[in-house]
């Protein structure tokens, strides 16, 4: 099939462009895309591609987060919701741990950025789980592989692609297209899987190297930080209320008021008010008013721009890819090769498992979801995987996979980096880490595991 060239001279690029000449990835995602438009002859459609990429309201709420995420982290409420999840569950054995997973897959989803997200949040929990006796390279992997966690927990950026997935393949389907609402609750059902894959991961290494909790003289005071920061553990219900509010009222109350076109588009809006409103209510609650003013929030994006431009960009070049590969039918090539082996429900969940990782391994996750997200769900609802935990599922085994299997693992590098550990050490603590999600992964799509919202 000479559409699945084209797949392969785009993984080719990105492998050589991205590994070998050690090169940003959202540069060989970009040199991918002018060589496809070489190979292909599609110059004619340039202009279309572009607008693919830049038009898409996705992309936009995609900003709209990483903005968040970035007044979130400058204004040390970060700070504040880890130091309070720390004054609860750090007096027991392994209580750093514990807590990086559950703050940094809190944090993860609001930046949508793993490697970001790790930097950000094992500061602080990569040092005190080496103080207790993690090992460095495990200390690595639990921060790595809890940031990732925010691929695929609402509100996270990187989720709208799967959304948008769905609809696609609802469109085609002829199948009714669900709220926001509706999609981020099951989302959070295929999620606490996830965490609880990782805690129960922690624990069991806790017992391997007998890790002690963290000393009395470490840990604030409950009371103290409660008293400090608990407008900040209030950001959480700030956030999601709005998508529960969606969820529960999208197909009574909304169309009653505003029509079925009206609740649809109102919907779809909900990723970029929930944004800015959590912004609002972080700037209120900053105790250093000073530090919120919107000369220096100015001055803070700007800085930041080197930080979400690499990420944006990826973005809007995977899109171009997608737009083009959509023309060329690279991803019903794709679809059609599957379908020709016959594999039953277990088999193509093992399939699709398995291709995710390997592309994981040099193709960013959001592109994959762009890219072949409805032909995923196409392949998985035609062996009796429920369509909407298909989407749910895309931020999961593109976007997670991609940020902890070497060499695009991101995430891994950058916990090396704070943890100072080896690498070899820490690619084979690692190993065990993605033989646990991709397992995961196979029971929630075979369905072998209850899912809130389904």
């Amino acid at each position: 099939m000479e559409s699945l060239m084209y797949l392969g001279i785009m993984l080719l690029i990105i492998c050589v462009w991205f590994l070998v000449l050690k090169r940003p990835v959202y540069e060989a995602v970009l040199l991918a895309f002018i060589v496809l438009l070489c190979v292909t002859g599609t110059w004619s459609n340039v202009l279309v591609y572009i607008n693919e990429g830049l038009s898409t309201s996705l992309l936009y709420s995609m900003v709209a987060f990483v903005a968040m995420s970035i007044l979130l982290t400058k204004t040390k409420i970060v700070d504040s919701c880890i130091t309070v999840i720390l004054s609860l569950i750090g007096r027991i054995s392994g209580g750093a741990g514990y807590t990086a997973v559950i703050a940094s897959a809190f944090m993860g989803a609001l930046s949508g950025s793993g490697p970001g997200n790790v930097m950000a949040t094992g500061s602080l929990t990569i040092p005190a789980m080496k103080r207790t006796g993690f090992p460095a390279e495990l200390a690595a992997n639990i921060e790595s592989n809890a940031s990732y966690l925010g691929n695929m927990i609402p509100p996270s950026s990187n989720i709208v692609a799967a959304m948008a997935a769905f609809s696609t393949f609802a469109a085609g389907a002829g199948i009714a297209d669900v709220s926001q609402g509706q999609f981020w609750i099951v989302l959070w059902g295929v999620a606490i899987w996830f965490v609880a894959q990782r805690l129960f991961m922690v624990w069991a290494f806790c017992k391997y190297y007998k890790v002690k909790p963290m000393s009395k003289d470490e840990l604030p005071s409950l009371r103290e930080t409660l008293k400090v920061s608990w407008q900040a553990m209030l950001l959480p219900v700030v956030i999601l209320l709005p998508f529960v509010l969606d969820a529960a009222f999208a197909d009574n109350f909304f169309v009653e008021r505003l029509g079925a076109e009206g609740a649809k588009y109102l919907s779809k809006s909900v990723l970029l008010f929930v944004a800015g409103i959590s912004s609002i209510y972080a700037c209120l609650i900053v105790k250093d008013k000073s530090s919120v003013t919107p000369a220096k929030i100015a001055k803070m994006f700007a800085g930041s721009v080197k930080s979400i431009a690499p990420a944006i960009g990826v973005c809007v070049f995977g899109y171009m890819i997608g737009a083009m590969f959509e023309d060329l039918g690279v991803a019903e090539s794709l679809g059609a090769l599957m379908a020709t082996w016959n594999f039953n429900k277990l088999g193509m969940v093992l399939a699709i498992c398995a291709i995710t990782c390997v592309m994981g391994m040099v193709v960013p996750g959001s592109s994959q979801v762009v890219i072949f997200g409805p032909v995923f769900i196409t392949l998985l609802s035609n062996v009796g995987v429920n369509p909407l935990l298909a989407a749910a599922m895309l931020p999961c085994i593109c976007g997670v996979m991609c940020g902890i299997t070497p060499p695009l693992g991101l995430g891994m590098y950058a916990g090396m980096t704070i943890a100072e550990s080896d690498f070899s050490k820490t690619f084979k603590n690692n190993m065990w880490w993605v033989a646990a999600q991709f397992v995961m992964q196979v029971a929630v799509l075979m369905g072998w595991l209850p899912i809130l919202g389904l």
